[in-house]
């Protein structure tokens, strides 16, 4: 049976270790989950709310316990580990209030006396997430997911095994009946077992592009539907009419928050040359601004990277990157796991820090002449998950939208999800939505109902 270790990043100390799920236990987790799917699903919807209510109420019980965890298992600053949990609260609430309508019938006027499209759960759902954000990727899954009636098995990032269990109690605490949402400490190799077993009715991923495309060909093989959201490389186009003194901070927070490990964040800065100086002199008196330090110190904005070999990748981009010809302006240097803010001009395509998602505090700046060459230069990407966009002029910048293949396009601010809003990409971001009515529907039979008297 295998062992899992968590070692936290800042301290490069143990944390734990623990025992892996035999194939036999695995087995056992999947047939609870599929025996209470078929009282789970008969429960009325206004009493799989009120189960939100009360994970709610946990949530913000344990606030301070989650962001230490997440502090100490990946070296997320307390601030936002806090902020992770604050959202998850908010995302509680909002399918809370929306869940209902979200899932009622839809009557259609047809040829039939009566016609009408219900919603009904599939069954047990996997969840194979990431450790970036180790509470919120799982929840924005679960909670619309469990509450329209499914059950669901977590297979989590191993360093965020802490956090894997924690999650697993918390719906034991807000009331949840056993077996509607449980982690399996799985292998790799137990991956493809799982996802053939006939419990496992469909499978959501986030993670990066690789693991995307091995997941879906094991999930086609049996089947299997899939929603993906991968990596991205997103652009933030930066105007010559930006409003540098207004969103300097925004942007900057875009590339830096959770140390840049974010499929979301800014990755590639567009910036046209009439305010490119401008903009450089701004941002890189911004980044260095940041304090660098322990995770738990609230004052803290950027720790370390959540594993050692993670900070090495990302040097060895921005290293790849200077050997073509890319500069460094500030930052780059790695001391273990921590990786400084870093900041890179003379980008250009054939670069890693241009081509590459780079997965870590590295902004890569790229001068275009202007705004025709920002916008083909961002949509110059196999990646499609957002842009961002920085100008004054609003309603030029809406008429552009189309212009961006993106699955989400912000004008004036960071791209970011909201349980309001659906969230995805396209091309080799990956496929689905997350959040909102349209995630909740991913994972439910959209059924024709026909009735003739």
């Amino acid at each position: 049976m295998s062992t899992i270790k968590t070692v936290n990043p800042f301290t490069q100390e143990t944390i734990k270790t623990y025992t892996g799920d035999s194939d036999t236990d695995v087995t056992r987790k999947l047939e609870l989950a599929e025996e209470r799917f078929q009282s789970w699903r008969t429960t009325e919807i206004s009493d799989r709310c009120k189960k939100l209510d009360r994970l709610a109420e946990q949530l913000e019980d344990k606030r301070m316990d989650f962001a230490i965890l997440m502090a100490e298992e990946i070296g997320k600053p307390i601030s936002q580990g806090l902020a992770e949990i604050d959202k998850c609260i908010w995302l509680c609430d909002f399918y809370a209030q929306n869940a209902d309508d979200f899932l009622a019938d839809q009557l259609i006027d047809t040829d039939a006396d009566e016609s009408f499209i219900s919603y009904d759960p599939l069954g047990v759902i996997l969840a194979i997430m990431p450790w970036n954000y180790p509470f919120w990727q799982v929840l924005r899954f679960a909670i619309p997911t469990l509450t329209a009636g499914n059950t669901g098995i977590l297979k989590h990032a191993t360093n965020v095994t802490g956090c894997a269990m924690a999650i697993q109690q918390l719906f034991k605490d807000a009331g949840y009946p056993k077996g509607c949402f449980q982690t399996v400490l799985a292998s790799h190799d137990q991956i493809e077992d799982i996802i053939a077993h006939p419990a496992i009715k469909a499978v959501t991923l986030t993670g990066s592009e690789a693991a995307g495309r091995s997941i879906a060909a094991l999930a086609g093989k049996h089947l299997k539907k899939t929603v993906l959201e991968l990596g991205g490389n997103n652009a933030c186009i930066v105007l010559k009419d930006a409003d540098l003194k207004k969103h300097i901070k925004t942007m900057v927070k875009a590339r830096m928050q959770n140390a840049g490990q974010s499929c979301i964040a800014a990755k590639r800065f567009i910036v046209v040359e009439a305010i490119y100086d401008k903009f450089l002199n701004a941002f890189i008196e911004e980044v260095k601004e940041l304090k660098i330090g322990d995770p738990k110190d609230s004052k803290t904005d950027m720790a370390s990277m959540a594993r050692e070999d993670l900070a090495k990748e990302v040097e060895k981009q921005v290293e790849d990157s200077l050997k073509k010809g890319a500069k460094v302006i500030c930052g780059h240097k790695r001391e273990g796991a921590v990786y400084h803010p870093t900041v890179i001009s003379e980008v250009s395509k054939g670069m890693p820090l241009f081509n590459e998602e780079v997965f870590g505090p590295v902004a890569a700046i790229i001068k275009v002449k202007n705004r025709a060459e920002a916008f083909k230069t961002a949509g110059e990407s196999k990646f499609g998950l957002g842009t961002m966009i920085f100008t004054k002029d609003i309603e030029k910048a809406k008429k552009e939208t189309s212009a961006i293949e993106d699955g989400a396009y912000f004008i004036n601010d960071m791209v970011k999800s909201d349980p309001r809003l659906p969230f995805g990409g396209t091309k080799a971001s990956g496929y689905g939505r997350e959040l909102s009515k349209e995630g909740m529907l991913e994972f439910v039979n959209i059924k024709t109902v026909y009735i003739k008297k």
